[in-house]
């Protein structure tokens, strides 16, 4: 079977779905591996590269010729189009937000992987996307706060005085606030972190941090993800955890809901109750933000209450893509991993008898697997449909 590998085009997507490590790995599967010309020149591998690992090199890569296809950004939809009949596809796929791909991949009878929707237990943790990039992301935020901040993170004695380490506030203790907790302690700084599952006080305190306890009712849904706090909880949380985001040098959030619009942890107002010159990175603003007022790929200056200056409010875009090398090495096997899964002599054919195979299935057959994007799914037809009739009232 022939799996290709084409050089992203999204603008700022530097990662690429496979490595000369995984093409050695997928070509002793028995998989004919197509890599089109420079797909991986930003993670530092060039055409010859792939060519020693057993793959053949294209200029431009016919992705309806392909029976499987490995990408890093979720199709659009004229590529799901363009895709044959009975296709596979294994890459990120943003389901919740990218309906019209998954109409097209149900319509065009592709069978789609969503790395996103792997499920989250031990024997699937070396195909978890999610969990590798967020590593990447909270290393990465920690580095864009300490370059903007003026200021040291850690503390030094001199002899012409002591400086005093930068405090840090972590808000949200996935993979990636707990990378930005271990990668802000590493570079000295004091660093403090709230997230509203109970199982984080633990692993916070593990990584050199303090937990910062709020009066707030715990919310922890499967899977170990935070699932959504009311709208009077959430407003109490803010009212709670503001007196801490002032003591803060630097604001590092990463609350995420799989699906969902990210929750709203700090306001304005907050963020203007900061002194000058601190920073805030919010590695949700791609979502919608735990922050009010970030915008993707941008530095919004916040004038602060009192006066004196403002504060550096970060939008993070493509953070895994800042560091495409190892945000490569490690996406790439996650890839690599889960079609070994579906692999036997040189086909990829996918056992759904198999938990794995199953959770990660975004569409077969032309059926949308995935319940919540289904039900999105269907929702937005029967939107679609009233609109419709609403235009042809009165049409005779």
């Amino acid at each position: 079977m022939k799996l290709g590998i084409a050089r992203e085009r999204r603008e700022g997507e530097r990662r690429v779905a496979a490595t000369p490590e995984t093409v050695k790995q997928l070509a002793g599967l028995g998989l004919e591996v197509l890599v089109e010309s420079r797909a991986g020149v930003f993670a530092g591998h060039g055409d010859d590269d792939y060519r020693q690992a057993g793959a053949q090199i294209v200029q431009d890569l016919d992705i309806g010729d392909l029976d499987v296809y490995a990408h890093v950004h979720p199709l659009e939809p004229p590529t799901a189009a363009a895709l044959r009949r009975g296709a596979v596809t294994v890459g990120l796929a943003s389901p919740s937000s990218e309906l019209a791909t998954v109409r097209a991949l149900s319509e065009g009878g592709i069978t789609s992987f969503a790395l996103e929707l792997v499920p989250r237990i031990s024997r699937a943790q070396s195909m978890d996307a999610l969990s590798s990039q967020a590593l990447v992301a909270g290393y990465r935020c920690v580095l864009e706060a300490a370059i903007r901040l003026p200021r040291f993170f850690p503390l030094f004695m001199t002899a012409a005085g002591t400086v005093p380490p930068a405090r840090v506030l972590v808000l949200g203790v996935g993979v990636a606030g707990l990378q930005a907790i271990g990668t802000a302690k590493r570079l000295g700084a004091r660093v403090s972190a709230n997230d509203i599952r109970p199982s984080s006080a633990e692993e916070v305190t593990s990584m050199g941090g303090t937990f910062i306890k709020l009066d707030l009712e715990t919310a922890e849904a499967s899977g170990g993800y935070a699932r959504e706090l009311s709208a009077d909880r959430g407003a109490l949380q803010r009212q709670l955890l503001a007196p801490h985001v002032a003591e803060a040098d630097v604001l590092i959030t990463t609350a995420a809901i799989p699906g969902r619009r990210a929750p709203l942890l700090v306001t304005r107002e907050m963020v203007q109750g900061m002194r000058a010159g601190s920073v805030v990175v919010d590695l949700a603003a791609e979502s919608g933000g735990n922050v009010e007022g970030s915008l993707p790929g941008r530095d919004v200056h916040i004038p602060t209450a009192d006066g004196r200056g403002a504060v550096t409010l970060v939008g993070l875009k493509d953070a895994p893509s800042a560091m495409p090398a190892d945000a490569s090495r490690l996406y790439a096997k996650n890839v690599a991993n889960l079609l070994a899964l579906m692999t036997c002599d040189g086909t990829v054919a996918p056992d759904f008898d198999d938990d794995v195979v199953a959770g990660a299935c975004l569409t077969h057959d032309g059926v949308v697997r995935h319940a919540q994007t289904a039900e999105a799914l269907a929702a937005l037809g029967q939107e679609d449909e009233a609109e419709k009739a609403s235009e042809n009232e009165g049409v005779v």
